[in-house]
């Protein structure tokens, strides 16, 4: 027996395919496989980091807005890798953006990579560690001088070792 669509079925249908391709394929989606220097299983990633800190390094997770312990350190040091310890920024490019998260205006040479970030059905640039891959968080045009970058960062990904 066939059965005819119409016009308000169709849209809510074509509605409903689109949100499925833009959350579920997203999240579904494989991030690009590169080669990093420090490699670990899926298992030993998860030992190593814990399951809060894995969620943000190996799952590209986000810590809610305003929770990050270091939005408000201000000690002199070098911010490093939660996941293999390479320093990635220096205190003192550090600022405070009011967005809720860590924020940079530089990283350290060869510390970090990007690549292109379409989940959530948005286009952002997402920050990995040069070293191990881990999600670090985004990089928006919206920082301070002399750059004019927001290297916008979860807490979790990093440890701060003082000077």
């Amino acid at each position: 027996m066939s059965r005819t669509f119409d016009r308000r079925e169709a849209l809510g249908a074509a509605g409903l395919a689109a949100i499925a391709v833009t959350f579920i394929g997203a999240a579904g989606a494989s991030r690009p496989q590169r080669r990093f220097e420090v490699a670990h299983s899926d298992a030993e990633w998860r030992r190593l980091l814990g399951q809060g800190r894995y969620r943000i390094l190996r799952q590209a997770g986000t810590e809610r807005a305003g929770t990050s312990p270091l939005n408000k350190e201000h000690r002199r040091g070098t911010f490093v890798c939660a996941g293999c310890k390479l320093p990635l920024f220096s205190s003192a490019t550090k600022f405070e953006s009011g967005t809720g998260w860590p924020s940079f205006f530089r990283p350290l040479p060869k510390a970090v990579v990007t690549q292109s970030d379409s989940t959530l059905g948005m286009r952002r640039t997402e920050v990995l560690c040069a070293n191990c891959g881990a999600h670090l968080g985004h990089l928006f045009p919206d920082g301070p001088k002399p750059t004019g970058l927001r290297y916008c960062i979860n807490s979790a990904s990093l440890d701060l070792k003082e000077k």
